[in-house]
């Protein structure tokens, strides 16, 4: 099963409850990013490039379980960064797992197997690790040799040790059907991990590399290709049925950015985690005083190639629950 059973009964209700209570904008999982410092420097992402002074703020338990509590938000995925470099990370986890937040805790691997000991097994706790390729590739993308290996060792151990491991993969331009197969194959069959979810590149403003983001076509054709002969009914995607149509281009979406905001040493962040144009002290504050309908494809020029979660997945999974045929064919496809 790609979504376990008591989460999506969780979700389930938290969706019936804000429909019920008329409340039109609200999140869905909180991006939480405690820090912005790294332990790789992947040419995709700008996350390393602030300022040192900025790289060296956290953000405190405290600040982020009250940040979680303020959103009412039943899911956490805590990003950066690499957040196994955050001192309070346990601690971190742990207060959101008492709270019954479902947290997802991302990590390139690379400190995974020396810090698992400080983690528990729950069922509301797990691990996505960051593969974005099979060997070659992956520790291209992240511009280390010995990435790839140490992430699959890390992977097996978490799954010998009663974990639930999930996983991200980010394809680009240098992507082709095969590769996308070859690694979604290679995680499913072989490292047999829980739930996998994949996502086009989007071109951060601040990455070093410029030139290999993907555009709508190419991602659309993309995952045409990739998803041709049923590949995407066995691969256990951590994806609603509705998303992955919108990737291959079935069906288009707007933009539901407030849907999973992003909260990080700044505050939160608007109008998403991937693009920054002002921040705000509180949840309200952002849902409030943001003005959502100038942001998508074909109203911001920066939106133009944007296909990511972030802003299209809360859109799928509320037409999911418009709809029974829908929501029906996405219980069926977490099984």
């Amino acid at each position: 099963m790609a979504i376990p059973l008591r989460q999506n009964l969780k979700i389930a209700s938290y969706l019936f409850r804000q429909k019920m209570a008329g409340n039109k904008k609200f999140p869905l999982i909180v991006e939480l990013e405690p820090l912005f410092a790294c332990n790789l420097s992947c040419p995709g992402c700008g996350k390393i490039q602030y300022p040192t002074d900025i790289l060296r703020q956290r953000v405190s338990v405290e600040d982020a379980v009250a940040a979680v509590e303020e959103s009412g938000a039943p899911m956490v995925s805590i990003a950066g960064g690499e957040p196994l470099l955050h001192p309070q990370i346990t601690q971190m986890v742990e207060a959101l797992i008492e709270r019954k937040r479902f947290v997802y805790l991302c990590s390139n691997a690379v400190l995974m197997r020396r810090k698992m000991d400080k983690f528990t097994p729950s069922p509301y706790f797990s691990w996505t690790v960051h593969l974005d390729g099979l060997k070659e590739r992956h520790d291209k993308a992240v511009d280390r040799d010995g990435v790839f290996d140490e992430a699959v060792a890390a992977i097996r151990e978490a799954k010998a040790r009663g974990f639930r491991v999930t996983t991200n993969s980010t394809f680009f331009t240098t992507d082709s059907a095969e590769t996308v197969r070859g690694v979604l194959d290679f995680i499913n069959d072989d490292l047999k991990v829980d739930a996998m979810m994949l996502s086009p590149a989007y071109a951060y403003q601040k990455a070093p590399d410029q030139e290999h983001f993907l555009g709508v076509t190419q991602t659309r054709e993309l995952f045409q290709e990739a998803f041709s002969e049923g590949r995407r009914k066995r691969w256990r995607l951590n994806h609603t049925p509705l998303f992955l149509d919108f990737l291959e281009g079935k069906v288009d979406y707007s933009c539901t950015a407030w849907g999973i905001p992003s909260y990080s040493v700044f505050g939160w962040q608007r109008p998403c985690y991937l693009m920054g144009d002002g921040y705000t002290k509180t949840y309200r504050e952002l849902v409030e005083t943001t003005d959502w309908d100038k942001y998508g494809r074909g109203k911001d020029p920066r939106c133009a190639n944007c296909m990511a979660h972030c802003g299209y997945e809360p859109t799928a999974v509320l037409a999911t629950m418009g709809s029974l045929k829908q929501s029906l064919r996405a219980a069926v496809s977490t099984h």
